[in-house]
C-alpha cells in the first residue's frame, strides 16, 4: 500500500446517492476503471464507570486488510493503537461487563473502488445507524510511502476532480507530531495501514459529533 488521504466531500442540494453518482461520473471521465467495492466500519465500546476513569475502545475493520482488526484505546489524554487478528472481535464480546458497545453509534463508509494508474480511489457513503451522514473520498497513491514526498502530487490529483473542496495545505493529520521522531511531523514517517484507520476514526468522530440533522437524504 501507499500513502492515503481521506477527504470529505460536501453534500449540497443533492441526496447522498446523487452526490456519489456525480463523483462516479467525474472519476470515470478521468479514465478510472471500476475495481470492486470497499467497506470501513467502526464500533465504539465504553468502559464500565465502576472500573475507574472512563476509557473508550474503537474497533475498526477495513476491507483492504480483511485479516486484521484495528483497535484504538482512547484514555482521554492519548490514543493507543493496536492491530490484531479477527479473534479480537470475539474478545470484546467476552468482556461485555467491562466494556459495552454503543450500537447506536456504529458507523461505516462503503462504496465503489476505482483504479487510475498509480492511484486507488474510493467513493464512500457514510452511514450511522442506517442514517446517511456524508461522503468520504479516499485516494491512495501506491508508489510512495512518505506523505511529505507526494502530497503536492496528491493535492493536484484530488483538486482535479474534487475542485476547491481540497485545501492547498496538507491535511491536519499529517502535520501532527510523529510518534517515531518527536522532532518531525507524521508527514515524514513511513505510512502504515493504521494511519488510514486513524484518518477514518477522525472523520467518523466528527460525523458523530454533529448535532444537526443528517446531511442530505439517505442514499
Amino acid at each position: 500500500m501507499g500513502v492515503t488521504v481521506l477527504q470529505p466531500y460536501p453534500v449540497e442540494n443533492k441526496s447522498g446517492a446523487q452526490t456519489i453518482e456525480f463523483l462516479v461520473k467525474r472519476v470515470v471521465a478521468l479514465g478510472a476503471v471500476p475495481a470492486g467495492q470497499f467497506l470501513v466500519d467502526c464500533e465504539t465500546y465504553s468502559s464500565n464507570p465502576q472500573l475507574g476513569p472512563p476509557k473508550t475502545v474503537h474497533i475498526l475493520h477495513n476491507s483492504e486488510q480483511p485479516a486484521s482488526v484495528f483497535s484504538i484505546l482512547d484514555t482521554g489524554t492519548k490514543q493507543i493503537p493496536l492491530v490484531t487478528d479477527g479473534l479480537f472481535d470475539l474478545l470484546m464480546t467476552r468482556i461485555a461487563p467491562a466494556y459495552t458497545s454503543k450500537k447506536q453509534t456504529k458507523i461505516e463508509s462503503k462504496g465503489q473502488r476505482f483504479e487510475f494508474g498509480d492511484f486507488l480511489i474510493k467513493l464512500g457513503s457514510v452511514t450511522m445507524s442506517q442514517n446517511f451522514k456524508g461522503v468520504l473520498v479516499e485516494v491512495e497513491y501506491r508508489p510512495c510511502l512518505v506523505p511529505g514526498s507526494c502530497w503536492e502530487l496528491m493535492r493536484e490529483f484530488l483538486q482535479g476532480f474534487l475542485g476547491s473542496n481540497v485545501s492547498n495545505s496538507m491535511p491536519a493529520y499529517f502535520t501532527q507530531r510523529s510518534s517515531v521522531n518527536p522532532n518531525h511531523s507524521k508527514a515524514n514517517d513511513i505510512y502504515q495501514p493504521i494511519d488510514t484507520i486513524n484518518q477514518y476514526l477522525e472523520h467518523f468522530t466528527n460525523y458523530r459529533k454533529q448535532t444537526m440533522a443528517p446531511v442530505g437524504a439517505r442514499p
